[in-house]
């Protein structure tokens, strides 16, 4: 049953700095298979994730080209960069994550990210992914979906967790960990992979197995 775990591939869409519960399913399979011909959801890790700060969960939320409700191919979806979003999201990050033992190990490669422009989510989302799996140390199989399937019921060796990890949701037995903010808000759990890798570095793989 453990040998057919590990043979899974992780079908899901891409989200942006992805939540702890991601990683958490990933790492069970090392495969991951990206969505990128579904229409884009509003209300999603899509473009959205979740850090700590003094009083309670912060949202960081990517503003996009025609706004939250559109119809659109996801591989499609623009970013809008008419306001300074990346600027004011570092700032957050920074303000809320100065005084983590991890920040400073993390920061060059991370403002450098934030620094570069992005006409896509989907490419921001998988540099996004690709600067966590580095800090991490972690190297799944990565693939990218080339049609859109409605379902995947025939196929045993996919997980479908598309539009499954949303917003608000919390998993059980959430990785659970020392936060920056702990004793004043108590843990929250299942904040973007970015608050495990700020408190814990190189450790937070272990405590994701």
């Amino acid at each position: 049953m453990a040998e057919q775990q590990k043979n899974e591939i992780l079908l899901i869409e891409s989200q942006y700095f992805p939540p702890i519960s991601f990683y958490k399913t990933l790492i069970e399979g090392e495969k991951v298979r990206f969505e990128r011909m579904e229409h884009y959801q509003k209300v999603s890790f899509r473009n959205r994730c979740y850090i700590a700060g003094p009083n309670g969960m912060i949202l960081l939320s990517v503003p996009l080209v025609k706004g939250k409700n559109q119809r659109t191919v996801i591989k499609d979806v623009r970013i809008s960069n008419l306001e300074p979003w990346q600027q004011l999201h570092w700032k957050t990050l920074t303000s809320a994550y100065r005084r983590s033992p991890w920040f400073e190990y993390f920061e060059p490669e991370l403002e450098m990210l934030y620094e570069k422009e992005f006409e896509y989510l989907l490419d921001w989302n998988m540099a996004c992914f690709e600067f966590a799996n580095r800090a991490l140390g972690f190297a799944p199989h990565v693939e990218m979906t080339d049609t859109f399937e409605k379902d995947y019921n025939n196929d045993t060796t996919i997980l479908d967790l598309r539009d499954k990890m949303v917003p608000g949701q919390v998993p059980e037995n959430p990785v659970e960990y020392t936060q920056v903010f702990g004793e004043r808000t108590g843990f929250l759990p299942n904040l973007s992979i970015l608050d495990l890798l700020f408190c814990e570095g190189k450790r937070g793989l272990e405590l994701l197995k």
